[in-house]
């Protein structure tokens, strides 16, 4: 931080005082909710900081100071031993610093999240100088305050009323002496005049009044309702049941189905496929008549390197198929792998290995000991061809031995479920004969019959109420939870094994690439679920009840599903089931891989982790915050090398268009903005005139080119690359 020609006075001390107070009503929640025992420290390292840039010491000194005193508190409170505590320090940060490069930012040390806290702190006392000294406006720091505290106020335990009080008034007082500081700056005004001290009485008068005033008069009751019970329910506490969604859009726990459905649109990940299919990331077998349970959590999982054991069964020889890849670009890192239906293989780096749950069909990735999926991954599977004619002559009388055991477990159904839901599903299905018949007469049966896809306005059924019971004949809204688990149920009270999926619908088109391979977007809102059904001798089938999805791999009524239509819509499903009769599957090098103490990845509950990780997010948010504001101030300067970094890498002609639409705009940036009426050959020579160049002429001579005649010739871009980026960087 550089102290020059810092004026110290009374009022530049009461900024600096009046600062320190306002950053410690920063600090007084960090001390309640998360017991931080040392925030003493963090207040000492502010006053310091404050105390420096008061004194005006230059820069380099106040460097050193600061540095110190953090490495004296790490030492202090991490690393008892005084001989070795640098080289544990400098090994514990690049470790941090590791995982921060990773994405895996709950795994960062006290020590590391400390520093940074540290860092935010240094960054937040130096903008701080600047409002104060450079600014003279203290504003947006005020009202940062302000939002923070009575934020925490509503949604959290602290109770903030003194802190609004204080920071109001410590913010008046800020405004009020920085106000007289433009004012003097402007108008010629005598800092040391009696004008000053009136203006300073004046002030302290107006604000004493307005607090005793805030005090007396009576208080008005609230107006607006109490938001705190429905963000509560987003993590599936309260009387309104929210799904509990992290930001993959799946919840760990589904057997409390019902609420809203409110994911976080992030996305997961993008997906490079030769047709667009449904991803799967695991199944449930047992209806509990409020969600999902598995019957099994506890089975020994089956590793495998590469080739997906056997067990992860599909569908059977009998059925046409065809070979095909998709690839996975994880955005997120969930440790599940996501797969279509038909699952044979698949290909990450060797380093990493995968376990099976034989029960549940999810498939865990693993980096050495640590749950980690990969950044990327390719998938091959079988894509099926389903003949209505083989579905259905299906049928359990002609059905192998290991029919049984699947059809004991996927026919399940508590004990108390209601009986017009066999009665209902009986009606549906009068006339029908076969299996398939009677699993499309149900699938149809809820785009017929007054059922409304809806994703917030949905209830959650009391304590003696079934869920599906309360969907098929009270609500008849919901969205693909309802209607899957709905068809399930229905299906097994006839006796017909089917299971409920959940994974991800095939996402938003992006492109086509090079390859004639579409690229598909996947984010937490095209988490789906939806329902397989299993047919002897054929294998697991895939069903979508919910209004408003289709999916290609569903058979239809006619006599064959020839080839799949390419179409935005289509989707794939993969849902494995353990067959007990089949062997577990040679599968080669499954000895070395192994491991007792290997089980399905944990799915983590976004209210525990937020109440965990409050601090280390409020610090994280903080800090992203206060960069991306620098940034932002800063952009006319590092946003010219940016773009010439993007296009760099660029070759093809179409983008030409696109950077001289960049140039355009960093030209506005910079305040050489086109006149009204001014045409681009006017606005280039101006330009040029300026820069003493000839360079955006010619640009704009190809971008008209392009404007007029639809195309490019040849070689455009790379011959007008060079002037372009000169220009760029001309801008700064």
């Amino acid at each position: 931080m550089n102290q020059k020609n810092t004026k110290r006075n009374i009022d530049s001390f009461l900024l600096y005082v009046f600062s320190f107070l306002l950053l410690w009503e920063w600090l007084r929640p960090v001390e309640q909710l998360t017991g931080t025992s040392s925030i003493n420290i963090f207040l000492g390292f502010i006053f310091g900081s404050l105390l420096l840039a008061f004194l005006g010491l230059p820069l380099v000194p106040t460097v050193v100071l600061k540095l110190i005193y953090i490495l004296l508190t790490i030492q202090y409170i991490y690393f008892e031993n005084v001989d070795t505590w640098i080289d544990l320090f400098l090994k514990d940060f690049f470790q941090n610093a590791g995982s921060i490069l990773k994405g895996q930012w709950t795994e960062m040390s006290d020590s590391f999240r400390t520093l940074l806290f540290f860092a935010l702190l240094w960054i937040t006392t130096y903008l701080l100088r600047y409002w104060l000294i450079d600014r003279k406006n203290i504003l947006f720091f005020f009202l940062a305050t302000l939002i923070f505290i009575t934020v925490l106020d509503a949604f959290s335990p602290y109770e903030a009323d003194a802190a609004i009080i204080r920071s109001v008034l410590t913010g008046f007082a800020m405004m009020g002496i920085l106000t007289f500081r433009r004012l003097a700056d402007s108008e010629n005004i005598q800092k040391n005049s009696r004008i000053k001290r009136k203006w300073m009485f004046s002030l302290a008068a107006v604000i004493a009044g307005s607090a005793v005033t805030a005090f007396a008069v009576p208080k008005a009751d609230p107006v607006w309702p109490n938001p705190v019970p429905f963000l509560k329910s987003l993590s599936g506490s309260g009387n309104t049941a929210v799904n509990e969604t992290k930001r993959s859009g799946l919840r760990s726990d589904d057997s409390e189905l019902g609420g809203p459905f409110l994911p976080a649109n992030m996305v997961v990940f993008t997906a490079e496929v030769e047709e667009p299919h449904y991803w799967k990331v695991d199944t449930r077998d047992v209806y509990t008549g409020k969600g999902w349970i598995s019957s099994s959590r506890d089975g020994q999982p089956l590793n495998f390197r590469r080739n997906v054991p056997s067990s992860l069964f599909s569908f059977t020889e009998k059925v046409p198929s065809e070979e095909r890849t998709s690839i996975v670009y994880n955005e997120e890192d969930h440790a599940h792998i996501q797969y279509p239906h038909g699952l044979q293989r698949i290909d990450a780096t060797s380093s990493y290995r995968y376990q099976l749950n034989q029960q549940t069909n999810g498939i865990t990735a693993l980096n050495g000991a640590e749950q980690e999926a990969p950044a990327s991954y390719s998938v091959q599977y079988e894509h099926p061809s389903f003949q209505a004619k083989d579905l259905e002559a299906s049928s359990p009388e002609k059905a192998d031995r290991s029919f049984q055991a699947i059809a004991d477990t996927y026919t399940q159904l508590p004990e108390n479920v209601p009986p017009e839901i066999r009665e209902l599903a009986l009606d549906i299905t009068r006339g029908q004969e076969t299996w398939f018949d009677k699993a499309k007469a149900v699938e149809a049966y809820f785009s017929s019959s007054g059922f409304a896809y809806e994703q917030v306005d949905v209830p959650v059924p009391s304590e003696d109420e079934d869920y599906v019971a309360q969907f098929l004949f009270d609500t008849k809204r919901g969205y693909c939870d309802n209607f899957s688990t709905s068809m399930a149920v229905l299906l097994r009270t006839l006796d017909i094994p089917t299971r409920w999926v959940k994974g991800y619908t095939e996402g938003t088109y992006l492109e086509t690439n090079e390859a004639e391979n579409k690229i598909y977007q996947v984010t937490s809102e095209n988490a789906h679920s939806w329902v397989e059904v299993y047919f002897p001798n054929i294998g697991w089938v895939p069903f979508e009840p919910t209004q408003g999805f289709t999916n290609e791999d569903v058979p239809e009524l006619e006599e064959t599903t020839e080839t799949l239509v390419e179409e935005e819509t289509t989707e794939n499903i993969e849902t494995p089931v353990e067959t007990p009769e089949q062997p577990v599957a040679a599968e080669p090098e499954p000895e070395e891989e192994v491991n007792d103490a290997s089980q399905e990845a944990p799915q983590p509950n976004v209210g525990l982790f937020l109440k965990t990780n409050w601090k280390n997010i409020v610090v994280l948010v903080a800090a992203v915050f206060v960069m991306a504001a620098l940034s932002h101030r800063s952009r006319r300067k590092w946003l010219p090398f940016y773009y010439i970094f993007i296009y760099k890498r660029d070759r093809q002609d179409h983008h030409f268009p696109k950077a001289y639409l960049v140039l355009l705009t960093q030209l506005e940036r910079c305040g050489l903005k086109r006149k009204a009426g001014q045409t681009l050959r006017e606005y280039a020579k101006e330009i040029d005139l300026l820069f003493s160049s000839s360079s955006m002429t010619q640009l704009t001579g190809w971008y008209e080119q392009y404007l007029y005649r639809g195309s490019l010739p040849k070689g455009t871009w790379e011959n007008a690359r060079n002037e372009w980026e000169s220009l760029m960087k001309k801008t700064r």
